[in-house]
């Protein structure tokens, strides 16, 4: 046997050794699955009584909805802060399947679409976490969320048990719910609860849909809390067994609310989407709840012990062309801006609502709140001089190889993107014409269209618009048509019928026009970064539109947030640096794009904007947003 002696002067040493590799243990053993470590479980939120308990202590949600994916990264902790010293205790998120998933069995969880960062960054913040992963969202977002691809198939179900809708949901939350389950509160993460689905009472087309979506969660391993959320109408038809009904309003409902206790005796009511403010529609006026009004039904449900999640504490933007649209009383596209008048502004700026929230929430902490965060500086910088013009025309030959096909092909199944077809921006199709005479669109335009013969401008369809004059001309004549995807429907029982593009014929003097070359126009980064070789001209006169047009702006020092306004254009796009803000129109409400300070560079910076129809030679940079003329909400 071999005796080792440790000499005096090292003990202390070894002393410390020990106690460090002790450590290390316990902390490995902490660190272990849930199902290692029985003793160190602890007992999820639970909603088996009249108020909820966590940990086997009561607790009240006092929630807010901020969505990861209407935010710059840069800025995900400054809103979680403010979120905090509001008085917040919990953080909700939808989940957008579109994005994490733009082509079937290619996903994206990097950068601003890091999930499991968001999550994790709520924990550090102090804030527990209800995740909505879908698959549908609404949340005024194109299809609720849905992917496009998915209508590629013609007989697509969506939000049913049809086998293809529920073999992509499959593939996705095969992807998607492993990066959760680490994060649940009984393993040591701050998700106390999910959302099986999204209001499906107001769509309720397949009785086996619900239980389906509560398995798929289930059998992969969530296995905290679960809920559904339903508005008034929906709330019949919306729940599943084994999940916490819960209700969306504005408004408090009597009747709703016994209708929860008659339903769920002894268990916590909780007003899953509190509305502090309301979307707006392009052609519409900006919708604003009065502060005291809303503080005034929060007040209420507090009094009656209700638990609460504020939909939205922070709305952000809709960057790029994911905006929704409203199918009833008649098609509207969504603004860019999400602002919804909610307690933080679009920018993250602190509202009246607000301050009234933090007065009324702190009461319910026995606790200081945190100091709010100050805010961050805004700038109106230099107006942009567009110096370079480049004509659609002329940039057609970086959109790739055109398709050609006898009769029209709507945006989803055109051979683009792997496969996957397009899902956003525009489409041009052209075809030859030999005469004048009426061109009628038959309602299948989606959702608005610029027409042109010879690149000449002759007039526009809009949604349901159904007829424009084409002069008479001699010989064969192109005939164009630049069709816009406006945003698809988010909400309502007609999400099937949401492809985009020309989805069946346009007929001239009664003969539908065949044989078309199809442009896809997605304007994509990767696109807008191949404009960097294209023929550039410098600005003319009178340029040729529909065009791009290009100009820089000068940063001195760190950037800052500012706001992009557009007078004397009339509807298109901007892209900073290549990031697309999203669109603009001249008919309002919303008048300036916010730009985040993170997405500028010191010194110079990109500007390219499409312009569909009129053009200024400069845009210009202010402090403060402009979301329009305003209308409360009644």
């Amino acid at each position: 046997m071999v005796v080792f002696r440790i000499r005096k002067t090292h003990r202390r040493q070894y002393g410390i050794l020990c106690f460090t590799i002790a450590g290390l243990i316990i902390y490995h053993y902490i660190r272990m699955e849930p199902g290692l470590r029985k003793m160190s479980r602890r007992e999820g939120l639970n909603a088996s009584s009249s108020l909820f308990t966590l940990d086997g202590e009561e607790f009240r949600i006092l929630g807010g909805s901020i969505h990861y994916f209407r935010v710059p990264r840069a800025y995900w902790k400054d809103r979680l802060m403010k979120m905090k010293s509001c008085g917040l205790n919990t953080l909700t998120t939808y989940v957008p399947w579109n994005l994490h998933e733009p082509e079937r069995g290619v996903f994206n969880f990097k950068r601003e679409l890091d999930l499991e960062a968001y999550i994790n960054l709520a924990a550090e913040v102090g804030l527990w976490v209800i995740l909505r992963p879908g698959p549908y969202i609404c949340s005024e977002w194109d299809l609720g969320g849905l992917p496009s691809w998915l209508l590629r198939d013609e007989n697509m179900k969506l939000r049913t048990t049809y086998p293809g809708f529920t073999e992509a949901v499959n593939s996705f939350f095969d992807k998607l719910i492993p990066k959760i389950v680490p994060l649940q509160f009984k393993r040591g993460g701050p998700i106390i609860a999910l959302q099986v689905e999204n209001e499906y009472g107001s769509y309720a087309k397949d009785i086996n849909y619900m239980p389906f979506i509560k398995e798929a969660l289930q059998s992969r391993g969530i296995d905290e809390l679960l809920l559904t959320s339903d508005n008034h109408d929906g709330l019949k038809l919306g729940g599943v067994n084994g999940a916490l009904k819960t209700i969306n309003l504005q408004k408090l409902n009597t009747e709703s609310l016994k209708y929860l206790d008659a339903v769920q005796p002894h268990s916590p009511k909780m007003v899953m989407e509190y509305w502090t403010g309301w979307f707006d529609a392009w052609g519409d006026l900006h919708h604003l709840f009065p502060a005291e009004d809303m503080v005034a039904v929060v007040r209420k449900i507090l009094k009656q012990g209700m638990s609460i999640n504020l939909y939205m504490f922070h709305g952000g933007t809709n960057f790029g062309f994911v905006s929704g649209a409203l199918a009833t009383p008649s098609y509207k596209a969504l603004i860019t801006s999400y602002d919804y008048d909610a307690p933080l502004s679009e920018s993250g700026d602190y509202t009246p609502k607000y301050h009234l929230l933090k007065d009324l929430f702190n009461r319910y902490h026995t606790e200081k709140l945190p100091e709010m965060p100050p805010l961050r500086w805004r700038e109106a910088y230099e107006a942009a001089i567009m110096y370079q013009h480049l004509s659609l025309w002329d940039a057609l030959q970086f959109t790739g190889e055109p398709f050609r096909s006898v009769t029209p092909v709507n945006m989803e199944n055109l051979p683009v993107n792997n496969g996957n077809g397009q899902s956003y921006g525009y489409t041009l199709y052209e075809t030859t014409i030999t005469s004048g005479g009426i061109l009628n669109s038959g309602n299948n335009v989606r959702d608005r269209a610029l027409v042109f013969v010879d690149k000449s401008f002759i007039g526009v369809f809009k949604y349901k618009s159904l007829e424009l004059a084409v002069p008479d001309g001699k010989g064969q004549r192109t005939l164009s048509l630049l069709v816009e995807n406006c945003g698809r429907v988010h909400y309502g029982k007609n999400l099937d019928d949401q492809r985009k593009g020309l989805v069946g014929d346009i007929v001239l003097n009664n003969i539908p026009l065949r044989d078309f070359t199809i442009y896809s126009l997605e304007m994509k980064p990767s696109f807008i970064e191949s404009l960097f070789s294209a023929p550039w001209k410098y600005l003319p006169a009178m340029p040729t539109l529909p065009g791009f047009f290009q100009g820089r702006i000068f940063v001195d020092g760190y950037p800052s947030d500012t706001f992009v306004k557009l007078p004397g254009w009339n509807k298109g796009v901007v892209f900073i640096n290549g990031q697309n803000l999203g669109r603009y129109w001249a008919i309002g409400p919303q008048q300036a794009l916010y730009l985040p300070g993170p997405w500028l560079n010191s010194g110079i910076n990109q500007v390219i904007v499409f312009e569909e129809q009129e053009a200024d030679g400069k845009i210009h940079f202010e402090e403060s947003p402009d979301l329009g003329m305003s209308v409360d909400i009644q």
